[in-house]
């Protein structure tokens, strides 16, 4: 026993590392296990007390400081064509971001100066909105002037455009627009003391002086008339001087004229359109040209009624032949409607037939073509307007404003 604790005595000797902990070394490793094994049985020993000291912490990886901003690289083309990188964009890339920015900046103040607009017309509204309100609960005043009157001066008195002298001459009464034109090519009209030869030349009435046939126009013009007249059988539509023309039945009112309109020369009058000699009721008569033109014509699809009296019996078959139609000089009419009325006299039946081409002797070719004989034929309506049925044969009445707008509708 005592030669034992001798031995372990001269090993701790020779060991002076074992004097300090047993599991650490000088570096912080730990002891190979046979050199644990040899200290765990000298601790056993009564005469060593070894302990055991907890490991030291591991040092903890220090986390990298925040640097700046991450550097980008860019490959760039030098001047030689080769790629090659570098740290700042390309001055393409810098231009397109401005240019980007730029058009950002644009798009919102247009968006701003929208809503500012937006805002004013808003503000704008509701002003007006207060102002009509003030002005329907204002009472009106009378106007100054009739409306006649107004449209008299409008287009009698205050300075209009320069006009073709063909329009001129036949505006002032001198003759139509086809013989105005031909005693322009005669060399019958002057012009501030010139011979004019073209109807086209444009001059102004009030300002230029002309003469036809060595007589003074005058420099004013007459009012546009508009008439309605019940046109008695045996009347034709002639701008003659024919004792049974439509005209002359105006003859009285054109003589007391000077009474009417002082100072104005006499309008020329014509017939809108033609009713045939045998043929009564409603026609139009104006000294308004392009008036009468577009009532007149084909193409403005203005529908005519009329009433038919028949010579006889009417029976269905002659009332599917009328609604088929028929050739007027190579253009086929058909008619808008057809339409027996009420029979007053058993020897004579009564048609209503409506038409829009106007074509010369129309209704009268519809009936005969169905076999059927005219007694009488009769225009009652023109548009919108009808003849009125106060107004006797053989007189006419002056058309309204609202009468004219009429002849222009369709039902």
């Amino acid at each position: 026993m005592a030669l034992t604790t001798a031995a372990t005595a001269a090993a701790v000797s020779l060991h002076p590392l074992l004097t300090r902990p047993a599991c650490v070394l000088r570096f912080g490793r730990r002891l190979p296990p046979h050199l644990l094994r040899a200290t765990s049985s000298i601790s056993s020993a009564p005469d060593f007390n070894i302990t055991f000291a907890e490991p030291a912490p591991a040092k903890k990886a220090s986390s990298p400081a925040p640097s700046a901003q991450p550097l980008v690289p860019w490959i760039v083309r030098g001047e030689d064509g080769k790629p090659r990188l570098s740290t700042s964009p390309p001055p393409e890339v810098l231009q397109a971001i401005a240019l980007a920015e730029a058009e950002a900046k644009k798009a919102a103040k247009k968006e701003s100066l929208k809503g500012q607009k937006g805002a004013v017309a808003a503000a704008a509204a509701s002003s007006a909105g207060v102002k009509a309100k003030e002005r329907k609960a204002a009472p009106a005043a009378p106007p100054k002037f009739s409306k006649a009157a107004r449209r008299f001066y409008n287009e009698n008195i205050k300075e209009s455009e320069p006009q073709r002298l063909a329009k001129v001459l036949a505006a002032a009464g001198v003759a139509s627009r086809r013989t105005s034109e031909e005693l322009i090519f005669q060399g019958k009209v002057t012009v501030n003391g010139a011979v004019c030869t073209s109807p086209q030349t444009k001059v102004d009435i009030s300002k230029d002086s002309i003469y036809v046939n060595g007589n003074r126009i005058s420099k004013k013009l007459p009012p546009k008339l508009y008439f309605a007249v019940n046109k008695p059988k045996g009347y034709i539509c002639s701008c003659g001087e024919e004792s049974k023309s439509v005209v002359s039945l105006f003859s009285d009112y054109l003589k007391g004229w000077n009474k009417i309109q002082p100072g104005l020369p006499k309008p020329r009058l014509f017939t809108v359109g033609r009713l045939d000699v045998a043929t009564s009721g409603l026609i139009i008569v104006t000294n308004d040209g392009e008036f009468a033109q577009k009532l007149a014509h084909p193409s403005s699809n203005v529908t005519k009624e009329y009433v038919v009296t028949i010579d006889g019996a009417v029976h269905k078959k002659h009332l599917i032949a009328i609604s088929e139609g028929t050739k007027i000089d190579g253009v086929m009419c058909v008619p808008d409607l057809v339409e027996p009325l009420a029979e007053s006299d058993t020897r004579k039946t009564r048609l209503k037939i409506v038409v829009h081409e106007g074509r010369n002797h129309e209704v009268r070719e519809l009936v005969q073509n169905a076999g059927l004989k005219v007694y009488a034929l009769k225009r009652v309506r023109i548009g919108r307007f009808r003849l009125p049925a106060d107004l006797g044969i053989g007189k006419f009445v002056e058309l309204k404003q609202a009468d004219i707008k009429a002849l222009e509708g369709n039902n």
